[in-house]
């Protein structure tokens, strides 16, 4: 069970490393809440044709609340914050802001779940950190003008990511995680549907191709419904100090795809920060004592 936490956490976090540049591409045409309604909308249509499926209802009504409170905090305010400042600022600097909320899983994990801090723990996440200021290059970073206020806003979704991830860990120890996944995604569209409310003359109707509903799929089915179930499944079967460090395996991906699907070049940088953070990863398994 551990070790498919680990590989659930690590796939989920794989397939966010993609995101940033399908969604930097569509927020071009559709404004962030929007692209947001859209995505959770997706994600809930798909995980309760799972759970009807399945016949596998469970959750009391006190459980459901908690999910959509919970949901309201992670894919309501920090979703709604990360596509925000990702079209204020740029990919590589919300690939490199975000990637603090590892540092924030832990501290609300220390705090929320009294999770022990160890030494082990500590030096994954600076190997980890080490590896991402490696891999995205802080030469290509750009602090200036809206990318200002993008990146202030990015700091706020890594820390309600943090603390999202802590509070649905809290939470899957007594319920079912595809439930509380599917009414978390419910909890978040009060916020972001009433945002897109604002935004309808934002939409650029005429560019909207099938690149751009293709981008629209990969976000609300890929992203949404199977990363954010595998990252909740992570979360519920190991420490989510542990579970903060596979987010690292998001900058290795996202450069690996830019290299594969946009021709860059991978320099030393990258495999100096695939290192860095391999490392830390493994250092993450030890202290986990996978068999």
């Amino acid at each position: 069970m551990e070790l498919f936490g680990v590989m659930a956490g690590i796939a989920a976090a794989s397939i966010w490393g993609g995101m940033y540049v399908v969604s930097k591409a569509v927020l071009n045409i559709i404004p962030p809440f929007t692209l947001l309604s859209l995505r959770l909308i997706l994600g809930v249509f798909c995980l309760v044709l799972i759970i009807v499926v399945n016949k596998s209802w469970s959750l009391s009504k006190r459980q459901i609340l908690q999910a959509f409170i919970v949901g309201f905090v992670g894919y309501g305010i920090s979703l709604g914050f990360q596509f925000s400042g990702t079209k204020l600022s740029t990919a590589s600097n919300a690939a490199l802001v975000t990637s603090a909320s590892p540092v924030f899983i832990l501290l609300f994990g220390v705090w929320i779940l009294k999770e022990r801090v160890t030494r082990n723990r500590i030096i994954a996440l600076l190997l980890a950190s080490l590896g991402v200021v490696a891999v995205v290059d802080p030469r290509t970073l750009i602090f200036g003008g809206d990318e200002v206020i993008g990146n202030l806003i990015l700091i706020g979704a890594a820390l309600t990511w943090g603390l999202y991830s802590v509070l649905i860990k809290r939470l899957s120890q007594d319920g079912s995680v595809l439930e509380l996944s599917m009414y978390a995604f419910l909890g978040g569209l009060p916020l972001s549907m009433t945002a897109a409310g604002f935004e309808r003359d934002l939409i650029v109707w005429h560019a909207i191709n099938s690149a751009v509903i293709l981008g629209i799929l990969y976000l609300g089915i890929i992203s949404t419904a199977l990363a954010m179930y595998l990252w909740n499944s992570a979360l519920a079967r190991l420490d989510a100090g542990i579970v903060s460090l596979l987010f690292f395996a998001q900058p290795i991906v996202g450069a690996s795809l830019g290299a594969i699907l946009l021709g860059e070049v991978l320099d030393i940088g990258f495999w100096l920060g695939g290192a860095l953070i391999s490392a830390g990863l493994l250092l993450a398994a030890r202290e986990q004592q996978i068999r």
